[in-house]
């Protein structure tokens, strides 16, 4: 084994990091109760209206994605509401835990894991099992790789002025184009340590002003995650309570290089590795989990026949430093999965098929050495010419 292994993150979050944003975290030494924190504050929401696409209000909180999901559930239903779930995959079903945990009746649509949340479905529920005070759906289940279609939901959604669309775009976010104000979500979340390219802890909402009416109508307790409550201090560049400051900092710093080098691009990197990782596993003689609407945020790969999956992630770890993620729940053991979001480029893209045709050599899946970095190559001459 060589003396140096680096580690590099594949995984859909943790993601890689962005140096000059690790950095500035490291020098701040800002008190969240001054005016120079004030401002950055403004200059940050400022810039995660610019990531998000959209004109509403962005909201921060000192937690993980699912702190501002149970927000959302929180700040728009009243007891004896109900809701419309769509899941496809663990962080769908996320959903179905936060809804019983507030006593909310959900009806659910669900798709097998490895597909998309049918979406006809759900506008036949919306239409003849309402009314629904609130949809709610991932834009991409990184369980499974897939991608859902939220626009046309949000078509379905806009028309009805009693219930709003709250998406989980935690991975979508950077590597999907959403457009909040154009199709009408109502509530986007977000998360840090996904395609902002910083460490997990802070947790992001965009809201609507259908989503506000119905903030200030819904009588669900809430304390922390208590959306009109952020607004309001927020307005000021402030936060409810104690902010994680280097995480502001660094998600700062972050966003403004997002801006440097376009949200569109962004998005477009995301897009790029994910079809040459899907390319390269074909060339590699493996299948996708998720072949009908993959996401451009994760790819999910079928483990060869024969073959556990974590076998697969334990020789990319001990080998190479490489940390890819294995299937959760039923899937364990049966998928694999490579990210594509985070500070993450080419040459990473390259490096990690390179490692995975002798990971599944050394598993035992026959594989012609160079055939998947081979597809990968075509595909980002095809992109990048």
């Amino acid at each position: 084994m060589p003396g140096i292994v680096k580690e590099r993150l594949f995984t859909p979050g943790p993601t890689p990091l962005l140096m000059e944003a690790q950095l500035r975290a490291l020098s701040a030494t800002l008190h969240h109760r001054t005016e120079a924190f004030r401002r950055l504050m403004k200059e940050t929401v400022a810039y995660l209206r610019y990531f998000y696409h959209t004109q509403n209000d962005v909201l921060i909180f000192a937690s993980s994605g699912t702190g501002a999901m149970e927000g959302a559930v929180s700040n728009l239903l009243s007891p004896g509401e109900r809701a419309l779930i769509g899941t496809a995959g663990k962080f769908g079903e996320r959903w179905v835990g936060l809804a019983q945990a507030y006593g909310i009746e959900a009806a659910v649509v669900s798709a097998p894991y490895g597909q998309c949340v049918p979406v006809e479905e759900m506008k036949r529920q919306l239409a003849s099992a309402g009314p629904f005070r609130a949809v709610f759906v991932q834009a991409t289940e990184s369980s499974t790789g897939v991608s859902h279609d939220v626009k046309a939901l949000a078509e379905a959604v806009r028309a009805l002025p009693e219930t709003c669309l709250v998406v989980d775009a935690i991975t979508g976010l950077g590597t999907t184009d959403l457009r909040p104000d154009e199709w009408g979500l109502d509530v986007v979340i977000g998360g840090s340590q996904k395609a902002t390219m910083i460490p997990p802890g802070l947790a992001f909402a965009s809201v609507s002003e259908k989503a506000w009416k119905f903030i200030a109508q819904s009588k669900l307790p809430r304390y922390y995650f208590d959306y009109a409550k952020e607004r309001k201090n927020l307005a000021n560049g402030e936060s409810s309570y104690t902010p994680a400051t280097t995480l502001v900092v660094a998600l700062h710093a972050a966003l403004s290089y997002i801006k440097e080098i376009g949200r569109e691009n962004l998005i477009a990197n995301a897009a790029l590795h994910a079809e040459a990782s899907r390319e390269a596993a074909r060339a590699l003689g493996l299948t996708l989990f998720a072949a009908g609407s993959p996401a451009n945020a994760v790819t999910a790969i079928n483990a060869p026949a024969g073959i556990d999956s974590g076998v697969i992630v334990k020789e990319m770890r001990n080998r190479f430093g490489a940390i890819i993620s294995n299937g959760q729940g039923t899937m364990k053991g049966k998928i694999f999965r490579l990210a594509h979001l985070g500070y993450y480029d080419a040459l990473d893209l390259f490096a990690v098929i390179a490692g995975l045709e002798i990971a599944l050599l050394k598993a035992g899946h026959r594989v012609q050495l160079g055939a998947g970095v081979r597809a990968a190559q075509e595909v980002y001459l095809r992109r990048q010419g």
